[in-house]
């Protein structure tokens, strides 16, 4: 039997502590045998939530036994774990002990500096920030899950049930995973790939920026044939020299940055609209149906109908 340690610490988000304990409580072998022994670990035996108390009935001592270990995520993503928890983690590390985090769960993982030198992720929300504060690591941020073998990680608590599912069928095999999804209520593979559904937010301008007026022109007219040399001109400035200024002041280029902008738009419209893909090509400023799809691709990991088809608005 497969020992799986949910390891629960202060302020555990509870959707993520509920993730591993779903899916892999729900696994069944054909001849009906369960194949995995689940653990609720925690530092203290009683252990609050964002909405309730969470009861662990075993203590770090019992990462020791565990062939798995998952940390979902805490409500506060860079505060420092406990040293005894890192030194725990470490530790299981060191005997091949396989280890998952959920969410923001990434934040602890990282913190032990296992991730270092390794490709990780964790809620979109957060991947900036786990990249700021740990360096070592290639944060992706446009994945569902990163798999490095051993250590793996998830993005948003939604994404911990793909990566559980994954660790599943890793284990034992598509078919006794299918039948855990299914009982999940759960896709297998999501549509869309392996992709976060990110709404992408553009890197702020400083007040009284020369750019702002540029930037808020860029987005009254995104649906133009915009220019590299149409928006130099509109700060009266080379193209090189506004090229320069722009990533000096935002961090990337002004064609990169007009690209955010219509998927954004695209975005906003997939989801409130019932307009046609060739129109919002069209609003959005992409020129044609194919460039439209091509880049929104680019950018969400998926296609302009299955972004359409999980966040249509129904207000």
């Amino acid at each position: 039997m497969h020992t799986v340690a949910v390891l629960v610490l202060d302020d555990v988000v509870a959707f993520d502590m509920a993730v591993p304990l779903e899916v892999f409580g729900r696994v069944r072998l054909p001849d009906g045998r369960r194949p995995y022994r689940l653990l609720v670990c925690g530092i203290t035996r009683e252990v609050p939530t964002e909405t309730f108390t969470v009861h662990a009935p075993w203590g770090l001592e019992a990462l020791a036994d565990a062939d798995t270990i998952i940390v979902p995520g805490a409500s506060e993503y860079a505060g420092a774990p406990p040293e005894e928890v890192l030194a725990a983690l470490r530790a299981a590390a060191a005997r091949g002990t396989r280890i998952a985090s959920i969410c923001s769960g990434a934040f602890i993982l990282a913190a032990t500096g296992l991730l270092d030198g390794l490709a990780a992720t964790t809620h979109w929300v957060g991947t900036d920030l786990l990249a700021r504060l740990h360096p070592k690591i290639e944060v992706r941020p446009n994945v569902l899950y990163v798999d490095n073998g051993q250590l793996l990680t998830s993005a948003g608590a939604a994404a911990g049930l793909d990566l559980c599912l994954h660790m599943v069928r890793r284990d034992l095999g598509s078919a006794v995973a299918a039948d855990a999804a299914r009982l999940s209520v759960m896709p297998l593979e999501r549509e869309g790939g392996q992709a976060q559904f990110i709404v992408h937010q553009q890197p702020p301008v400083p007040k009284g920026s020369l750019l702002e007026p540029v930037l808020s022109w860029i987005e009254e007219n995104l649906g133009q044939d915009l220019t590299l040399e149409a928006m130099a001109a509109r700060c009266r400035m080379s193209e090189r020299t506004f090229s320069r200024r722009f990533r000096e002041q935002t961090g990337t280029t002004p064609l990169q940055w007009l690209l955010r902008s219509r998927v954004r738009r695209a975005q906003y419209l997939l989801e409130t609209t019932d307009h046609t893909v060739e129109r919002i090509a069209e609003q959005a400023g992409f020129g044609s149906p194919t460039a439209f799809r091509e880049r929104f691709k680019r950018v969400c990991g998926t296609t302009p109908q299955s972004y359409r088809a999980s966040f249509r608005s129904t207000a």
